[in-house]
């Protein structure tokens, strides 16, 4: 089955609504080599309307102009583009469509179609929430800078549920900007103070 990657720039506090403030002077090389990386996975990008609105914004005329960044602007106006809104929209980027029906089972049919790669979210945090909570995100790959921003939208919403991680890849940026890959995983056993006990430090 496809897998379903989340991409996220993050801050050390959890905050994944960007601030140009805080995120571009930490952009880097190495960041561009990990969100080529993240990208190169995935042949469907799945965006909430937000994301969409600010992608087909500015990339569009990016890849008409020319420049440096044209090739990643070619790139996504080429991909197939599953767009998270409950308007119905009209879309002016090639190779866009809005989901059809109910999230998590649109989501589900993309996984379960074998002609699909893989299905990248870069940012689009509202989608990212609702995948979690039914279980569909394979892969959270953020990119956590160095500060803490005190304000904005947090990834992880309040809910009574703990989302149990692990890490498969690590790797930490000349910047400081630290990135980790998580899957999810199951809970570990149960285990209280008397079951760790013996680990605390002893006193001096």
């Amino acid at each position: 089955m496809a897998k379903v990657i989340s991409t996220l720039f993050i801050s050390a506090d959890g905050v994944a609504e960007i601030d140009p403030d805080w995120h571009f002077p930490y952009f880097d090389d190495n960041m561009g080599r990990a969100v080529t990386e993240d990208y190169d996975t995935s042949d469907v990008l799945l965006i909430g309307r937000v994301t969409y609105d600010s992608f087909a914004g500015a990339w569009p005329d990016r890849e008409t102009a020319g420049g440096e960044d044209a090739g990643f602007a070619k790139q996504l106006g080429d991909v197939r583009k599953v767009v998270v809104s409950r308007q119905p929209l009209e879309f002016s980027w090639r190779n866009s469509e809005v989901v059809d029906g109910d999230l998590p089972a649109a989501v589900a049919a993309l996984k379960a179609d074998t002609g699909i790669k893989g299905i990248l979210i870069p940012g689009s945090i509202s989608v990212v929430q609702q995948l979690l909570a039914a279980g569909l995100v394979d892969e959270l790959r953020l990119l956590v800078h160095p500060v803490a921003a005190r304000k904005g939208r947090r990834l992880f919403d309040d809910g009574d549920t703990p989302y149990h991680l692990r890490v498969t890849a690590t790797e930490v940026f000349p910047t400081g900007v630290l990135r980790v890959i998580y899957a999810p995983t199951d809970a570990p056993g149960a285990a209280g103070y008397d079951d760790v006990k013996e680990q605390v430090p002893a006193g001096n």
